[in-house]
């Protein structure tokens, strides 16, 4: 794989020059997470671990896992894990997140995997920058790591709040980033699982435009009680990156 190696805040990391490259969601979607503490994260969906990197970096003291299905993006993690001196905190995990869950009835209770024996539940923070886009909505690219990134072709979002569920423990907090025109579905789906959206912020282009993104803390076994924060803009009146902006990108 033809590879490029970038930068962004205190990380570096290689990505595929040609395949599925990290966007501002990310970034975005890294800010989000403000909980004080975190002994255990998890990255569902985690490319070429980007955010898992980075909140690793947020929580010096936390033990961050990182789950790819895509053998290219999970070796280009593993790469970019060591590549930031972050091996024996940090791991990857190749698998399909609709198996996640199955363990709980295939393992009647316990706890553990094939893989080294890793502890799958009790996290603190699960986040996920998801395929956005339903399989049979707008134009799939050719490039299979784009086409499976952006769309729900190997990962439906009710198999993913069912995967954070499971790997939540009661109280920990799920971080996702989506489409707004899919909040009233995610609200349906979290809601079944007795899982409760805490925060949401819009995200627009500018003050001038509609939302294009809307990020999400839900709670498992969280009481009611939602706070909307103000919006954020991307770029500011004179089109470039707004301070917000240019603060999550470290100035």
């Amino acid at each position: 794989m033809e590879t490029t190696l970038d930068s962004i805040r205190d990380i570096k990391i290689y990505q595929p020059r040609r395949g599925y490259r990290f966007s501002v969601d990310a970034l975005l979607l890294y800010s989000f997470v403000d909980i004080p503490r975190a002994a255990r994260i998890a990255d569902l969906g985690a490319g070429s671990g980007i955010v898992g990197l980075l909140l690793a970096r947020k929580y010096p003291g936390a033990e961050v896992v990182l789950f790819e299905l895509q053998d290219s993006l999970a070796s280009l993690a593993r790469k970019n894990i060591s590549l930031n001196c972050l091996d024996g905190r940090v791991t990857v995990i190749r698998a399909d997140i609709r198996d996640i869950s199955s363990l709980e009835m295939a393992d009647k209770g316990c706890n553990r995997t094939a893989s080294g024996g890793r502890e799958l539940r009790g996290f603190d923070i699960v986040v996920s920058n998801p395929p956005f886009r339903r399989e049979r909505s707008g134009r799939i690219s050719h490039d299979e790591e784009r086409a499976i990134a952006r769309h729900e072709i190997k990962l439906k979002l009710h198999e993913l709040i069912i995967a954070a569920d499971y790997l939540l423990r009661p109280k920990g907090r799920f971080f996702l980033i989506h489409h707004p025109e899919r909040l009233m579905e995610l609200m349906r789906l979290t809601d079944k699982r007795r899982m409760e959206i805490k925060r949401l912020r819009f995200i627009h282009s500018d003050a001038r435009t509609e939302a294009k993104m809307v990020i999400a803390e839900i709670a498992k076994h969280g009481r009611a009680g939602l706070k909307v924060e103000r919006p954020f803009y991307i770029y500011d009146d004179s089109g470039r990156y707004s301070d917000e902006m240019r603060e999550i990108y470290g100035g």
